[in-house]
């Protein structure tokens, strides 16, 4: 146990996969070198692409760059970085999130609390092209970033988000790491994985706590296609199919909760608040944003309807949970 005052060690974990963001990736890197509280070691995942791995070990010496020895996707890099590391708490950016010079010290902050298990920070959307007028805020976890709802100071909470998250180690291997069969994969818009091992942390350690840190800043790039009405729609069908993987692991009161209450308070104000704006000639992109609410909502409800119908499909790939067994219970 981490005795109360010591600042804890820290393993950065960044997991890449494509040279398309060659450059966003040397950002990521940079902000990383540029900390406030020096990293104990920073860790680049490649994720079954060779040619990346041998160009980035070419012109980096100051990071330890490692392929995936799990299977392609995230959560499987991920994994791969927790069997790695060797310190208190791993935090984990995405390849395309710059973390503000700040960002690692305000995340090891909350740990002086034994009860914290994990702690997120705040991701800013950067859009490549401006955000579009029907692009409202509310929907900014479309794109992997922080949306208008959730807390503006530190409060505990019930998951973290992806880009820009800690856990404890010993929590990670006590729970078995990332669920390999969630996750996005590739360009494939999966995700809810850091969901659900947050909840399944909870679950094993009753009394404990997830908080997330506005403060702990990172700024995600979005590129013009992730934009497009096409994306949201694509992202949130494929939403609604891992929020029925996940309920189908922890149950669906602890898989919906906070979506419950999202959908309740948070979607009816951003629709009522653009039909205003449109209304009044404030905003003529305001039915438009009222619009992309609705749709949103809607593809995501029918993503978990058809989840949920076809995890019961014998031989489907969503027919229950399947947590690989963790490849570090063989050297603890």
């Amino acid at each position: 146990m981490l005795d109360r005052g010591a600042r804890p060690s820290v393993t950065i974990v960044i997991c890449a996969y494509t040279e398309r963001r060659w450059d966003r990736l040397l950002d990521v890197i940079e902000s990383v070198r540029a900390q406030s509280v020096a990293p104990q070691e920073v860790l680049v995942v490649i994720d079954h692409n060779a040619g990346l791995y041998e160009r980035l070990t070419e012109i980096v010496d100051d990071v330890t760059v490692v392929e995936s020895s799990g299977p392609r996707g995230l959560s499987g890099a991920r994994n791969t970085g927790v069997l790695l590391a060797d310190s208190d708490i791993v935090a984990f950016l995405d390849d395309d999130a710059e973390a503000a010079p700040d960002w690692l010290q305000r995340l090891l902050a909350l740990y002086d609390d034994p009860d914290v298990l994990a702690v997120g920070g705040r991701v800013e959307p950067v859009w490549e092209t401006g955000r579009p007028g029907y692009f409202g805020e509310e929907l900014d976890w479309i794109v992997g970033c922080s949306h208008r709802g959730m807390p503006k100071v530190a409060s505990e909470v019930r998951n973290v988000i992806g880009a820009n998250m800690s856990f404890r180690l010993e929590v990670l291997r006590q729970v078995g790491g990332f669920n390999l069969s969630l996750g996005r994969q590739g360009t494939l818009p999966l995700g809810c994985e850091e969901t659900e091992i947050c909840i399944r942390s909870k679950i094993g350690s009753p009394g404990s706590r997830i908080v997330y840190e506005p403060a702990a800043l990172v700024r995600h790039h979005v590129p013009a296609d992730r934009g497009t009405l096409r994306y949201m729609l694509s992202r949130s069908w494929s939403e609604g199919i891992s929020k029925a993987q996940v309920s189908r692991v922890v149950g669906q009161k602890r898989a919906l909760g906070p979506e419950r209450r999202y959908v309740r308070s948070v979607l009816p104000r951003a629709v009522f608040s653009g039909i205003r704006d449109w209304g009044r000639g404030d905003n003529p992109q305001g039915l438009g944003r009222a619009g992309a609410v609705i749709a949103v909502l809607a593809w995501t409800a029918a993503g978990y309807v058809r989840g949920r119908r076809l995890a019961h499909v014998e031989g489907r790939p969503l027919s229950g949970t399947v947590i690989a067994r963790a490849p570090w219970s063989e050297v603890q």
